[in-house]
């Protein structure tokens, strides 16, 4: 399985993927905080800041988890306010199940625009700044590499502010790559050309 690179501005993004232990566990707690809170819903009774219990307890738990998906999936935060944005690149299989659940994704989701990767070549942007139902403003970008689709989803806690990070969250989008491994004598030689 391909893992996922990426060499993100550190005066911009703490990485929350290798962040175990106290290392990165406030920005942790902060955006899984942010995040809980924009999952219960505009009309929830806001809770208090950082998210409580569940936020800590998760806080120690994704490191691991992610760890265990060995590259297949990493996550940021944004540096100066961890609470208020967090983006998660991932790759996965393009098998025909997750095919099927893209094509039946709701219409405003097809209003896409064509985006470059630095390493990934051509994909597809989904912004979201003003989402129905109050949900917090998103932004999506894909590529179809046939056999894996690789995805960044970035979640912003307030609309007001998304336009102001969403060109840090392209520049981060620009920097991912695959890394894939061949053992030698298992497969056919591979020539590896980098996108126009």
């Amino acid at each position: 399985m391909p893992r996922l690179h990426a060499e993100p501005d550190r005066s911009k993004w703490v990485p929350v993927t290798d962040s175990l232990g106290f290392r990165g566990r406030r920005a942790r707690k902060q955006a899984i905080g942010m995040l809980l809170s924009q999952a219960k819903g505009p009309d929830a009774t806001p809770s208090k800041r950082g998210g409580g219990f569940s936020a800590w307890a998760m806080s120690q738990a994704v490191p691991f988890l992610m760890r265990k998906a060995a590259g297949r999936v990493l996550v940021w935060v944004w540096k100066a306010e961890p609470d208020l944005l967090v983006v998660m690149a991932q790759v996965q299989a393009a098998t025909p199940e997750i095919r099927i659940a893209r094509a039946s994704m709701p219409i405003e989701y097809d209003d896409t625009e064509e985006f470059r990767g630095t390493y990934l070549g051509v994909g597809e942007k989904l912004a979201m700044p003003l989402p129905q139902g109050g949900r917090p403003p998103f932004a999506t970008y894909t590529w179809d590499l046939g056999t894996h689709l690789v995805t960044v989803t970035a979640v912003c806690s307030d609309r007001e502010r998304f336009g102001t990070v969403i060109g840090a969250v392209d520049e981060l989008a620009r920097s991912i790559r695959i890394v894939d491994d061949l053992t030698v004598g298992e497969s056919a030689p591979v020539l590896r050309i980098d996108p126009v």
